[in-house]
């Protein structure tokens, strides 16, 4: 993720921390520094609770990336923000029991934490009763353990509220994917957040007090609409395939080739990068002349500069068979602007961007539509067609 920080590996998962949570850190501090009349062991004990807080959270993460491992599922990051934790799952479990699982795994971490926490203040003598919570700004005495035992607890519950992106969403789903399709009941764990959210912000327009249930009702509503909408899209690409997708007229560079060249090659068509080939080795892939690369190229060597000295030194691959759905996901996590298409021999057979996917899905949904009036469009292909090409290739 940009503008993140890399802490290390958890699990062997990268951990990163967005720059903004510095900015959380800062805040908290000086504003425990302020109301303490400029107390630096006030402010350091609100760092440490913030601090705390969040370690909390990135085990929660950790319990979803757990699990979701269990079922065969990897996850490429967990990552820091203000708001929260993200753990990047590369994709979701197929079945909806797994998905319940991996959903309830976090929570299950809260309460696991919170159990510790509790159980070791009533073993060192502590009276539950009588503890009391203190805040994150370390404004009023209090128990921290306590004070880290509830905040847990509140993760929980809030975790576990009907609506996405929170867990609960997903557990809604999962548990609804049981009875009726997946993308059916997406669409309906999506609308019960979508209720939820104008719920929480009727009360926060009109209770005193309670404006953070408006900003809590936008972040359900962009939530479920953001899950239902990328479901969506994955069920109108099911069944696809890389092949389907790509392109099979490109340009591709080779290192010695020059700045002018590619500079020719971008303004006499729309292809915006260039793959880097080594045509002395079967045309293998070793690198990707990007439009901006290659701007600062001619800025600096001109025409006659090398692409060698301003390619990029990785280009990813992708099967030709492999699922269109799976290239998706590794163009829209930053992999690169576009994915080298090989065929079972490693060869390049073919170029995918983003655009490629987006026109696909367009020429896609014309042609049902046109199947749905009964027309055989031109281009349109037959079940028994696609099993006559699957057989030649074999």
């Amino acid at each position: 993720m940009s503008w993140s920080i890399k802490l290390g590996r958890l699990a062997g998962i990268p951990l990163f921390v967005h720059w903004t949570f510095l900015i959380l850190l800062a805040f908290f501090g000086f504003r425990a520094y302020s109301l303490s009349g400029q107390n630096l062991a006030a402010a350091l004990g609100a760092i440490l609770m913030i601090v705390a807080v969040f370690g909390c959270v990135v085990l929660h993460e950790l319990g979803h990336a757990l699990m979701a491992r269990r079922f065969g599922v990897p996850t490429a990051d967990i990552t820091l923000l203000p708001i929260g934790g993200v753990a990047r799952l590369q994709r979701i479990p197929e079945k909806p029991v797994q998905e319940l699982l991996v959903a309830l795994a976090g929570p299950a971490v809260n309460v696991v934490i919170a159990s510790v926490l509790l159980g070791g203040l009533v073993l060192g003598g502590a009276n539950l009763a009588e503890l009391q919570m203190g805040d994150l700004l370390m404004s009023r005495p209090g128990n921290p353990f306590f004070t880290l035992a509830l905040i847990n607890i509140f993760l929980v519950v809030f975790n576990l509220i009907p609506a996405f992106p929170m867990d609960g969403g997903r557990v809604l789903r999962a548990l609804l994917a049981l009875a009726m399709p997946y993308e059916q009941a997406t669409r309906a764990a999506a609308s019960v957040g979508q209720v939820m959210a104008i719920l929480f912000a009727f009360v926060g327009l009109f209770v005193p007090g309670a404006f953070m249930l408006l900003l809590i009702a936008m972040f359900v509503w962009i939530g479920a609409e953001a899950e239902a909408s990328q479901v969506e899209e994955r069920m109108n690409l099911q069944g696809t395939r890389v092949r389907d997708a790509m392109l099979t007229e490109y340009h591709t560079l080779d290192p010695q080739d020059t700045l002018g060249r590619a500079a020719e090659l971008l303004l006499a068509g729309s292809q915006q990068d260039f793959p880097v080939v080594e045509k002395a080795d079967r045309d293998r892939p070793i690198g990707l002349l990007t439009r901006a690369r290659l701007m600062e190229g001619l800025s600096k060597a001109g025409r006659e500069g090398r692409v060698a000295d301003f390619m990029q030194p990785t280009l990813g691959t992708i099967a030709m068979d492999a699922p269109l759905v799976r290239a998706l996901s590794r163009l829209r996590e930053g992999e690169g602007p576009c994915l080298q298409v090989v065929d079972k021999l490693g060869r390049p057979s073919g170029l995918l961007t983003l655009e490629n996917i987006g026109e696909f899905v367009m020429v896609r949904t014309a042609l049902e539509g046109a199947r749905s009036r009964g027309e055989r469009h031109p281009f349109a292909r037959s079940h028994n067609e696609d099993e006559a090409d699957a057989a030649a290739r074999a």
